[in-house]
């Protein structure tokens, strides 16, 4: 693989393997443990009181178009971002519910309602496991946020990423902070997942993979001006904001474009998209680009953050982000002292907070 620098950032001013669950792919559906834990009490109350079944047994049916338009009003008013949407791509009978699959971006996901439609259960937990088994994945994501960092005088930072995946931005959003308070002292790279969720090619569309070649080229070509582009990039998705981005942060276009085009050819980018027995289970193409550290790493998804060559989970929070790479120092400079935003950015682009509980859980990808 053809390796990208490392870059060592001064501080600058102003400055979607694809069988995945809810919980990782919805802004509003993500659950904490406590979450978790109450929704499973209210399931199992409801249960014992009969309540669950005399509604799937005696509840008047809607019917399959009723239900469609009920969900994606619900969805959209309730649980989505502004500018984003959501659509019911299917509807289907399942154990006396209705099964939905919701399309949201380029990303397909699951969900119930009784026939009715009174009762809406964005994720649904196996009442074959006990409450501890059903609890195992964020009791493993807490173990992963406690994980030791190896020591470094200069930590190395990789962050790993799809280039439209909302969970990306928003990790990006809030690390940018970070690179920024400490600026040389550590090495920061962003780099690319190797496959891509983010793009129609049943239409011609290859967003996400042509924006990943050019993060890319400007990263390892123009490195002081990548973070000035990935600022401008992640504040909104406006037509051309690319090419207005690279010249607001003043990259060389032509150097961007050559070297973009000599990526996809070594690594088979377009031909690849264009080869479906290469896809990743049959629906994503690949982006091998950085493949070797994808492999190095086990990274599965969207974002993943690597220090000192650990993987670790923290909130995406400026400040709990700061406190993870600054466990990478074998002694820490004054810049980790530093109070940073304890608030996390919205998922996707633009301003805004998070306020849906994604904490470090919801991912793009497996």
């Amino acid at each position: 693989m053809e390796e990208k620098k490392s870059v060592q950032h001064e501080a600058q001013p102003g400055v979607e393997k694809p069988k995945r669950s809810i919980k990782k792919c919805v802004k509003k559906f993500c659950k904490n443990k406590t979450n978790l834990a109450v929704l499973a009490v209210v399931i199992i109350a409801l249960a014992a009181a009969g309540y669950f079944f005399l509604v799937k047994n005696k509840s008047t049916d809607l019917g399959q178009a009723a239900i469609k338009a009920k969900v994606e009003n619900y969805v959209n008013t309730n649980l989505m971002q502004s500018g984003s949407k959501a659509t019911v791509k299917d509807v289907t009978e399942e154990k006396g519910l209705y099964k939905v699959t919701l399309s949201i971006g380029s990303q397909d996901i699951t969900t119930y309602v009784t026939k009715d439609g009174s009762e809406f259960f964005p994720q649904v937990l196996d009442t074959g496991k006990s409450l501890s088994q059903n609890q195992n994945g964020d009791q493993q994501q807490q173990q992963q946020q406690n994980v030791a960092v190896p020591k470094q005088d200069v930590p190395n930072v990789q962050l790993f990423v799809m280039s439209y995946c909302p969970y990306g931005t928003q990790t990006e959003k809030g690390i940018i902070p970070v690179v920024d308070a400490l600026g040389s002292k550590i090495k920061f790279n962003i780099e690319f997942v190797d496959y891509s969720m983010h793009n129609d090619p049943a239409n011609g569309d290859r967003k996400e993979l042509d924006e990943n070649l050019r993060q890319y080229c400007i990263e390892k070509n123009q490195p002081s001006k990548y973070l000035n582009y990935l600022s401008c990039f992640l504040k909104t998705q406006e037509p051309g904001q690319e090419t207005a981005c690279m010249a607001s942060a003043g990259v060389d276009a032509a150097q961007v474009s050559s070297c973009a085009s000599q990526t996809d050819a070594q690594y088979d980018v377009t031909k690849d998209l264009n080869d479906k027995s290469t896809w990743n289970g049959g629906q994503f193409p690949p982006f091998n680009v950085e493949k070797a550290d994808n492999d190095k790493y086990n990274v599965q998804g969207s974002p993943t953050l690597v220090v000192n060559g650990t993987v670790v989970s923290p909130n995406r929070d400026p400040e709990s982000l700061l406190q993870a790479i600054c466990s990478g120092f074998n002694n820490q400079p004054e810049a980790c002292k530093q109070k940073l935003s304890t608030t996390a950015p919205s998922p996707g682009f633009g301003g805004g907070t998070d306020s849906s509980g994604s904490g470090s859980s919801a991912n793009c990808g497996s």
